[in-house]
């Protein structure tokens, strides 16, 4: 069986490669990735059952070559920082938008099985008290969720519309290995054992439910084997922790004192709380296997003892943190 993951050289993507490969023995898998800033070769494992492509997603050629003969599609490819989308939302609405739209449109012409397109909690915009169920309205509040907002309405469109076998998923904050120095976890694990100061968006009381990568993988495994066509599936961990907390434990985890922690300005249209209802999904037999602790000590971890992998992509993206430093100055 021919899958496709596309943004598979990221985060996320790279986990669901190595689970994918261990998990289903008859899957022959092939990677469509650009390669931007946050997505490397080296992430990937060296299996003859993987093969990598290097397209952009918005190239309606390179998008068809690849996906001929596939049966399965799994959408990961996106522009995904907040930070970043806020500096400038091209990017993300290129990427988020018009890259999915270019996938669905090859799709429709394909005999598929699934195409799972993996959306964000942050559509539902934020939350003071309860949860979302998948049948929220969707009210983003920043470039970023706004353009995965309208890939994840896209996707249900095309179902509709042309049939296109589409299984949406949202997923809560995702940490674990291999992720993006931009990101809260590996970003303060860095500039804690640089003993650099750690940048602290206003109070720190951001709620956020945190999810380790391995129990969203398994995730979309249930989804894809056991989701119906055109429903969304909230993937929630119940591990809602403030920020505070999760940096605390980063700096306990390290060996490193709180005076480290600094207050910076707020995120512009920061959303105070996400919180998802995953009943739906649990109704389909998944519940999530990583306890938050002892998962994100192991993350700590695995970035301390990758100190080198760490580093340069941090390197990578030097412009990038420095105008964000700038900004806040």
């Amino acid at each position: 069986m021919k899958v496709v993951i596309t943004g598979g050289a990221g985060f996320i993507g790279c986990n669901y490669v190595r689970h994918a490969l261990a998990a289903h023995p008859d899957w022959q898998i092939t990677v469509l990735d650009k390669l931007t800033y946050a997505g490397s070769r080296d992430s990937l494992p060296d299996d003859p059952r993987l093969t990598f492509v290097e397209g952009d997603i918005c190239d309606a050629e390179a998008v068809e070559r690849t996906l001929e003969g596939a049966q399965i599609v799994v959408h990961l490819a996106a522009e995904s920082h907040v930070d970043r989308s806020i500096m400038g939302g091209q990017e993300a609405v290129r990427t988020n938008v018009l890259g999915t739209f270019t996938l669905l449109e090859a799709a429709r012409e394909l005999d598929l099985e699934r195409f799972l397109h993996v959306s964000t909690d942050e559509v539902y915009g934020a939350i003071e008290e309860g949860a979302f169920s998948e049948d929220a309205p969707l009210n983003a509040r920043n470039p970023y969720s706004a353009s995965k907002a309208a890939g994840d309405r896209l996707a249900y469109a095309y179902f509709v519309t042309y049939g296109v076998p589409v299984v949406i998923t949202r997923p809560c904050n995702n940490y674990g290995p291999y992720q993006y120095p931009e990101k809260l976890v590996p970003f303060f694990v860095y500039r804690a054992l640089r003993d650099e100061p750690l940048p602290v968006y206003g109070d720190g009381m951001q709620v956020r439910d945190w999810l380790h990568v391995d129990d969203h993988c398994r995730a979309m495994d249930i989804v894809l084997e056991r989701g119906e066509s055109g429903e969304a599936y909230n993937i929630a961990a119940g591990n809602e922790r403030p920020n505070l907390e999760t940096i605390r434990l980063i700096l306990d985890e390290l060996g490193k004192p709180e005076s480290l922690m600094t207050q910076v300005d707020d995120r512009p249209g920061h959303d105070v709380r996400y919180a998802l209802n995953g009943e739906k999904l649990a109704a389909l037999g998944w519940r999530p296997q990583v306890p938050w602790e002892e998962g994100m000590r192991r993350t700590i971890r695995w970035f301390a003892e990758h100190r080198d992998w760490l580093e340069a992509r941090v390197e990578r993206s030097r412009q990038y943190f420095d105008q964000w430093y700038a900004d806040r100055a």
